[in-house]
């Protein structure tokens, strides 16, 4: 949600408030990246099996292997687009957001549909 109402005040030319949500955007994806792997690496294990048969495992497992190489492209993809944008490089910022953007939404509506599915759905 954070990420959608700052690309509309992009549009919109509203720097300062696209520039506030975007690193409240940024801000938590990282608490979330850090917590994930937190927990993965601690006691959960790197991989949770999925309950689900049938169709439901072939969404699944299609989401969950599109979500992760986007996720790893994301992170330096972010970096850049941050990078550019804090030292005042708007037209590069640009360029790379036009990819970064995209996969930023992907990522976040994806892993919140992976979540569900995985802890809610099929617990």
């Amino acid at each position: 949600v954070v990420i959608l109402i700052g690309r509309r005040k992009a549009k919109a030319r509203d720097v300062r408030a696209h520039r506030a949500l975007m690193l409240a955007g940024v801000a938590r994806s990282a608490i979330f990246l850090a917590s994930y792997l937190t927990y993965h690496f601690g006691k959960a294990g790197l991989m949770t099996t999925f309950k689900g048969e049938g169709i439901a495992r072939v969404v699944y497992y299609s989401i969950l292997f599109s979500h992760l190489p986007l996720a790893a492209v994301l992170l330096p993809l972010l970096g850049i687009a941050l990078t550019h944008a804090l030292r005042g490089n708007i037209e590069k910022h640009r360029r790379i957001v036009r990819v970064a953007w995209p996969v930023w939404l992907y990522v976040s509506v994806t892993g919140v549909l992976i979540y569900l599915v995985l802890y809610q759905v099929y617990a």
